[in-house]
């Protein structure tokens, strides 16, 4: 059950710089609330939320709370799994008496204040909720929107629209979309992934069912054996099959930089499409997005206008600029399915002599920096086996997002497995970020795509190489 979230009453977020809290920030910003927020960074999007009107205080102690109380506020506190219990401005909070939420206790409340559609999954989630977005804006819905990445047509992360709809990013990191009860669940693959969290796949398969079982309606992807496998839904869509299912978009092409494809409802067509972006996996995304429309009544026609207009969402190959000839490209892929599709579509680039970057590249380098030491550990030989696709390949050091470094756990040990699986191969470790960068200068080749992935900081690498 959701917690009510009264008009005009207060919120404060603690870390209200972090992509899924700044969302709900904008969002209650919008809507009338008194917002204000704690990030020790000083961010774009501190200052973004600065000039939207919330008040944000970097630094994260007891002051901040006592400067609110003496201001004669007493507002809600909201928190992420981000932020420990022994965190100065959260005790101070709970001392003081005030009422602390989770971030998806609010999401909840926002999920059920109107017909709702959560974007939930192993993979593909911020890309199919930004498509969904972009898709019911250019029909004109205009719906309200909270999602972990910047949408390109809203150029933010969060939208108080005022159409009927509401989409979500619902998160399965930490479990907590079981509190949602979305309008639609639509579910995009299944993986273990997040081995803090969850034991096993069983563990993630059970936080699911429960998830899909909150929903009024789920629609899935049946070209997931594991959903197909072990989950109920009430519609279906796939890229490989038409008859059977109740949505399917069927590849005509696959370019380097963009999908030809025809559209299915019941195994029937319904009309051609083309997608603005490349890879299996994108059309995949893309047929889940319109699946999704179709379900909640928008008229195929009216989206097909709208798929002209569709991009990825921020770090998802997004590209960055071009150095010396090189194009430099970032993409959030941490997990070895991620891996794989990533390098997949950028060899596609090179290979068909088409690619959405200034001109086609030549060679792939790819730089990958590993995220989480758990999470290295229990998906090495996958790793391994995804980072070969590549012509020449770069590690940066393993980003702990927190995690204590765990014993014969680092990129060396995955430089050395991929180097046995394939010797010829160029791999290099780098021992930081500036040793990661003067390996790229050196290493690099006019007119390589340099793609560089991870959920950490190695995004920072175009910034570096052009300054």
């Amino acid at each position: 059950m959701s917690r009510p979230l009264e008009r005009q009453h207060p919120v404060h977020f603690i870390g209200v710089g972090g992509i899924g809290m700044s969302a709900l920030a904008r969002i209650l910003v919008d809507r009338g609330h008194p917002v204000s927020g704690s990030d020790p960074r000083d961010t774009p999007t501190s200052r973004q939320l600065t000039q939207l009107g919330v008040t944000v205080f970097h630094q994260q102690t007891a002051g901040t709370i006592e400067t609110l109380l003496n201001d004669g506020h007493r507002p809600i506190v909201v928190i992420s799994t981000a932020i420990p219990a022994s965190n100065p401005e959260l005790s101070r909070a709970r001392a003081a008496g005030l009422d602390v939420w989770h971030r998806s206790d609010l999401l909840a409340g926002l999920i059920d204040q109107q017909p709702s559609i959560a974007v939930a999954g192993s993979h593909g989630k911020t890309t199919t909720s930004t498509l969904i977005t972009t898709l019911l804006i250019e029909a004109g819905e205009d719906p309200t929107a909270i999602i972990g990445g910047i949408v390109p047509c809203l150029e933010s992360n969060g939208h108080a629209g005022h159409g009927r709809l509401l989409v979500a990013e619902a998160d399965e990191s930490d479990g907590s979309l079981v509190k949602f009860r979305a309008h639609l669940g639509l579910i995009t693959n299944l993986e273990l992934d997040h081995t803090d969290h969850y034991s096993n796949l069983n563990d993630l398969v059970s936080t699911m069912r429960r998830f899909a079982g909150g929903c009024a309606r789920v629609l899935a992807n049946k070209d997931c054996p594991v959903i197909q496998e072990q989950l109920q839904a009430d519609a279906w869509w796939s890229v490989t099959e038409a008859n059977g299912v109740d949505f399917a978009a069927l590849p005509l092409q696959l370019d380097g930089d963009r999908c030809h494809a025809r559209f299915y409802e019941q195994g029937e067509p319904v009309g051609d499409f083309v997608l603005p972006l490349p890879g299996l996996h994108n059309l995949s995304n893309a047929a889940g997005a319109l699946a999704a429309c179709r379900m909640e009544g928008i008229p195929f026609e009216r989206l097909v206008r709208g798929l002209t207009a569709l991009k990825p969402p921020g770090r998802r190959f997004d590209w960055r600029g071009t150095w010396e000839g090189r194009h430099i490209v970032d993409d959030y892929a941490h997990h070895p399915s991620e891996v794989k599709a990533t390098l997949a579509m950028a060899q596609l680039m090179v290979s068909s002599g088409r690619s959405p970057l200034p001109t086609p590249p030549q060679r792939l380098l790819a730089v990958f920096q590993p995220h989480r030491y758990s999470r290295t550990q229990e998906f090495l030989e996958s790793f391994a086996n995804a980072l070969q696709n590549c012509d020449s390949l770069l590690l940066a050091p393993i980003y702990g997002a927190g995690e204590e470094p765990l014993n014969g756990v680092c990129s060396q040990t995955l430089a050395d497995r991929i180097h046995a699986l394939k010797p010829d191969l160029e791999v290099a470790v780098a021992d930081n970020l500036d040793h990661l960068t003067d390996l790229v200068k050196t290493r690099s080749r006019r007119e390589d795509l340099v793609l560089a992935m991870g959920a950490g900081d190695v995004n920072g690498l175009w910034p570096r190489l052009a300054a």
